[in-house]
């Protein structure tokens, strides 16, 4: 009977162990996307005004006529239902509509904009992932000491002062001050670079946006990884590591800190989408051609197709990251079963 047991301790783990989280996922956001897109569509239609109220505002001045033709082109007229019915059968063939701002498909207009609000939304969470578990890692190895103290001190700073002002003082500082980095923009502009140097053009473009959109969760990640790490040293797994005399080192990073990554990853996973929606008041604040500010043009020009299009796609971003999020959590912790 040992024997046998013994030998299914040690059967590998079947290769689609991971499908039963992608399914469980699955079938909880579509219908969610389905939803949020029906509701934000009746929603914007409900704003008072529309794009061409706002194109003939900015012309000044139009004729009754001129703007009722502009509205049965931009597909304007009709109830909010036949207008919805219309919608839902154009992103059924994959046509998210052309925009009467930019007179650009919106998929193009969105496309054009989603790598640099990716590249920034996923370096600052990056930043912030790393350098909060670090800071955690030292508060609980410390704890009640005085570095403790003084990182509480600074993890407090970082999350009470709004990340606007830590981007204009950042701009004071390091811009206007030092002169080391530029303030507004993404790139050079009139400089054809490839290869290494025009990464390290955008990355010097990117360094005071990563750090103004990552401050905050810095402090919510060490804060996290503290808890966390205080709540697992008190396991029985932990003392037991620490009786048969591995190096303290071992035991906090190989023991302790992957243990305490479960909650981690778990408000990663949800503080993506809030990066991804918060991100337009720093691309505001430092220039930068991202979907943050397409949203705030589009809301104040009343371009709705763009906004259900950027809507779609951040919705499908989040059920995205939610499956990896539950694959990354099942790679840390084989224990966890899907079901």
């Amino acid at each position: 009977m040992s024997h046998q047991l013994s030998e299914t301790a040690v059967l590998p783990r079947p290769p689609g162990r991971f499908l039963p989280a992608i399914r469980r996922t699955l079938l909880q956001a579509i219908p969610t996307v389905v939803g949020i897109l029906i509701l934000n569509f009746i929603l914007l239609q409900m704003v008072p005004g529309d794009v061409v109220d706002v194109m003939s505002g900015e012309s000044g001045g139009a004729t009754l006529q001129s703007m009722t033709a502009l509205r049965e082109q931009f597909g304007l007229v009709g109830s909010i239902g036949d207008r919805l019915l219309v919608y839902l059968d154009h992103l059924a063939r994959l046509d998210l509509g052309v925009s009467p701002r930019y007179n650009v498909p919106v998929t193009e207009l969105i496309f054009g904009r989603l790598p640099n609000t990716l590249f920034l939304v996923i370096s600052g969470l990056g930043l912030a992932i790393t350098v909060g578990v670090l800071i955690g890692t030292v508060m609980a190895t410390w704890a009640g000491r005085l570095t403790d103290r003084l990182l509480s001190i600074l993890n407090l700073l970082l999350y009470s002062t709004p990340g606007f002002w830590i981007g204009l003082m950042l701009i004071l500082l390091f811009s206007v001050k030092l002169g080391w980095v530029p303030a507004n923009g993404y790139q050079t502009i009139g400089v054809n670079l490839m290869g290494i140097d025009w990464l390290l053009d955008r990355l010097h473009y990117a360094i005071l946006p990563v750090l103004t959109l990552s401050t905050f969760f810095i402090a919510v990640y060490a804060r996290l990884t503290r808890a966390a790490m205080l709540e697992v040293k008190q396991q029985d797994f932990v003392r037991t590591a620490r009786s048969k005399g591995l190096s303290p080192y071992r035991v906090v990073f190989r023991h302790v800190l992957r243990n305490a990554l479960m909650p981690i990853t778990t408000v990663a996973g949800l503080h993506f989408a809030a990066l991804f929606g918060g991100a337009a008041v720093t691309e505001t604040v430092f220039g930068w051609p991202g979907l943050g500010r397409l949203t705030l043009e589009a809301v104040m020009t009343r371009d709705f197709n763009v906004l259900l299009g950027i809507l779609l796609l951040s919705s499908l971003l989040v059920v995205l990251v939610n499956v990896l999020t539950d694959l990354l959590q099942l790679w840390l912790d084989p224990r966890i079963q899907a079901r």
